[in-house]
C-alpha cells in the first residue's frame, strides 16, 4: 500500500524532508502560507544525527528520504528542512528525483540580502552546518560578509523544552557575545542574524532580546530561515482557487523513535502531530 492512500488529492502535495523533526518548523512556517497544500513531513530519525556522517553517506540518505516522499506519497515539490542536508546533499537529491527541490540555505541567505543595510550578517547553526560554510558561501554569493558561529548545546536545550529558560538564555548570551566580538574584530558591522538551525525559532524570543541586549546602540534583525523557505515555496507552488482548507492535511512519517516524534513534534509545529507512521529505508 502507498502512503498516498491516506490523501485524497487537493492541490498541490508538498513533501518536506528532514534528519529529525526540527524541521516541522518549516512545515509549520509552510501552513501558514500555503493552507491548501497537502504536507507529508519524513523524519529520518533513524539515522541522525547527520552531521557526523560522511558526505557520500548524508547524500544517500536524503536522496533515499527523497525518493520515498515522491514515489511513495507523491510529492510534487519537495523542501528539504535540513541545513546539513541542505549544504552538503542538495545536489544528490535533485538528481535523485524529478520534482522540483528547494533547501533552507539559500533562501535564508537571500532574505538576509533584502534585509541587511550594512550588507554584514551574524549566523548561528549546528557544528556541521557551520563546518560546511554553506552559509557563508552564500551570502558572499549575494555581496554579504557573514561570521558563523557553531552553537552546539543550543538543539539539546530547545528539545528538553528549556525554551525560555534562564540557562538557555545565558548560554545564547555566551554564543552572541563571541560571535559579536569576533565580527567587531574583523571590522564587520552586523545588522542581521541568520538562524541557521530548524530548532532555533523555538527560542526566537531569547535570541532577539539578548542580541537587542548585546549589539545596542545598534540593532539587528532576526532572520528564520524556515519563514524565508515558506515564502519562497509560496511563489513557487500556487494551489488552485477554493482548496483552502479549514484544517491542514499533514502526514507524518519517521523511521524510528516515533514515540518521541509525536512527544515534542506538538512542540515545533505547533498543533499535534498526529499519528506518526513509521517507515524502513532500510540502513
Amino acid at each position: 500500500m502507498s502512503a498516498m492512500d491516506g490523501f485524497e488529492k487537493e492541490g498541490p502535495v508538498i513533501g518536506v524532508f528532514d534528519s529529525g523533526f526540527g524541521g516541522l518548523t518549516v512545515l509549520k512556517a509552510l501552513l501558514k502560507r500555503l493552507p491548501g497544500a497537502q504536507f507529508s513531513f519524513l523524519g529520518d530519525t533513524a539515522r541522525l544525527p547527520y552531521g557526523s556522517k560522511s558526505r557520500r553517506t548524508i547524500a544517500r540518505y536524503a536522496a533515499e528520504s527523497a525518493q520515498f516522499l515522491v514515489k511513495e506519497c507523491g510529492a510534487e515539490f519537495l523542501v528539504i528542512a535540513c541545513n546539513t542536508a541542505s549544504a552538503l546533499a542538495l545536489d544528490a537529491i535533485q538528481k535523485a528525483v524529478s520534482v522540483p527541490v528547494l533547501g533552507v540555505i539559500e533562501p535564508g541567505a537571500a532574505a538576509a540580502a533584502r534585509a541587511s543595510a550594512s550588507k554584514d550578517v551574524l549566523v548561528i547553526a549546528t557544528e556541521a552546518t557551520v563546518a560546511s560554510h554553506a552559509y557563508a558561501a552564500a551570502c558572499r554569493a549575494r555581496g554579504l560578509r557573514a561570521v558563523e558561529k557553531a552553537c552546539p548545546l543550543l538543539v539539546p536545550l530547545v528539545e528538553e523544552g528549556w525554551v525560555d529558560h534562564p540557562v538557555t538564555a545565558e548560554v545564547v548570551r555566551i554564543y552572541l557575545r563571541e560571535l559579536l566580538q569576533e565580527a567587531r574584530r574583523d571590522g564587520y558591522f552586523p545588522d542581521t542574524l541568520m538562524l541557521g538551525c530548524t530548532h532555533y525559532p523555538l527560542i526566537r524570543g531569547v535570541l532577539e532580546r539578548v542580541i537587542a541586549e548585546l549589539a545596542s546602540p545598534l540593532k539587528v534583525g532576526v532572520i528564520d530561515s524556515a519563514e524565508a523557505v515558506a515564502e519562497e515555496v509560496a511563489e513557487l507552488v500556487a494551489p488552485p482557487a477554493g482548496t483552502a482548507r479549514s484544517r491542514p492535511e499533514i502526514r507524518c512519517f519517521a523511521t524510528d523513535s516515533v514515540e518521541k516524534f509525536e512527544r515534542l513534534g506538538s512542540r515545533f509545529l505547533g498543533l499535534p502531530v498526529g499519528k506518526v507512521e513509521l517507515v524502513d529505508l532500510g540502513g
